[in-house]
C-alpha cells in the first residue's frame, strides 16, 4: 500500500465510526497485505482522530487477540496492539454512557501504570525485565466498541486498523507494593447486577499479565516507540467479554489487587 491508499483507508475507518455503520472487515484493495501494513493505517487512523475528531492525547495501550483460539478465529499467531486515548481513561466507580458506543463491550483484565520510561534500547524484554518499569497495577475493565461486528467474518489486521475497538478504560485503585504478589495466578470473579457470574484466573491472559506488558514495549520498540512514565497498559482479558444493557452495573475483583466498579445507562 503506498502513503495515499493508507489515508485513504484510514479515512473510510474514521467516517464508518463517525457515522456509527456497523464494523466491516476490509476487503479487495483495501485488504492491508500484512500486520505491518494493518498498523500503518491504524497510524493514520490516530493522526485523524487527534487532529479532526477531537480525540487529544494518548494515555496508554493496549493488547488484543490473546488467546490461541481467538488468533485462529482471526487469522494470525501473534496478539495485536491499540492506544488508549487519555480521556477515554476512567477511575472506579464509572457510569459509561451506551449511546456513547455502537455496542459497548466490557473486558476483565490487569492493568499496569508504567513508573518510568522505557529505552527503546533495551528491548525485547520477557516478563522479568519489564516488571522493573512497573509502578503499579490494578484490576481493570476495557470498554469496547466492536460495532455489532459479525463475528463469523472477522480478521486481526481489520481489527488492528480500527484501534482494536478500544473504546476506553476503567482503573481500579492503584496497588504500587505488588511485587511478591504471583500475578499470574490470581483468582478473580464478576458480579453482575450484584449475582456472581463468573470466575477466572489472571494466568488466563497470555499465562501472566506482564507477558502482555512486555509484547507491547517489544511491538512499540519494534516500530520506533516506547513506553512512557505515567502511561497504562492494558494486558488481555482473563475472561470472556459481555455486552451490557443500559441499568447493569458490574464488579471485577482480583484477590490481593481489588476491585474496579461499573455502571451501565
Amino acid at each position: 500500500m503506498n502513503h495515499n491508499h493508507i489515508e485513504a483507508v484510514a479515512r473510510k475507518i474514521f467516517d464508518a465510526n463517525a457515522n456509527r455503520q456497523q464494523f466491516k472487515p476490509l476487503r479487495g484493495n483495501d485488504e492491508p497485505g500484512s500486520l505491518g501494513a494493518a498498523y500503518d493505517i491504524q497510524d493514520a487512523l490516530y493522526r485523524i482522530m487527534q487532529s479532526e475528531g477531537g480525540s487529544g492525547p494518548f494515555g496508554g495501550h493496549k493488547i488484543a487477540v490473546t488467546s490461541p483460539d481467538i488468533q485462529k478465529l482471526c487469522g494470525v499467531d501473534q496478539p495485536v496492539y491499540g492506544s488508549i486515548f487519555a480521556n477515554t481513561i476512567h477511575r472506579s466507580p464509572h457510569r459509561a454512557d451506551l449511546a456513547d458506543f455502537i455496542r459497548l463491550g466490557v473486558e476483565f483484565e490487569v492493568a499496569f501504570e508504567i513508573g518510568e520510561d522505557i529505552p527503546a534500547s533495551s528491548a525485547p524484554h520477557d516478563r522479568y525485565s519489564i516488571a522493573a518499569y512497573v509502578k503499579a497495577v490494578m484490576p481493570a475493565f476495557e470498554l469496547i466498541d466492536d460495532r455489532e461486528a459479525d463475528y463469523g467474518d472477522l480478521d486481526a489486521k481489520s481489527i488492528l486498523t480500527d484501534r482494536c475497538w478500544c473504546g476506553g478504560v476503567v482503573l481500579g485503585t492503584a496497588l504500587e507494593d505488588w511485587r511478591q504478589i504471583d500475578l499470574g495466578n490470581l483468582d478473580g470473579a464478576v458480579a453482575w447486577n450484584d449475582e456472581l457470574l463468573e470466575t477466572g484466573n489472571t494466568g488466563n491472559a497470555l499465562g501472566n499479565p506482564l507477558n502482555g506488558l512486555a509484547w507491547i514495549a517489544n511491538h512499540l520498540a519494534s516500530r520506533g516507540g516506547t513506553l512512557l512514565a505515567g502511561e497504562i497498559v492494558m494486558t488481555g482479558s482473563a475472561l470472556k467479554t459481555r455486552f451490557p444493557v443500559a441499568g447493569d452495573c458490574c464488579t471485577y475483583e482480583i484477590e490481593q489487587l481489588g476491585k474496579v466498579s461499573l455502571c451501565m445507562s
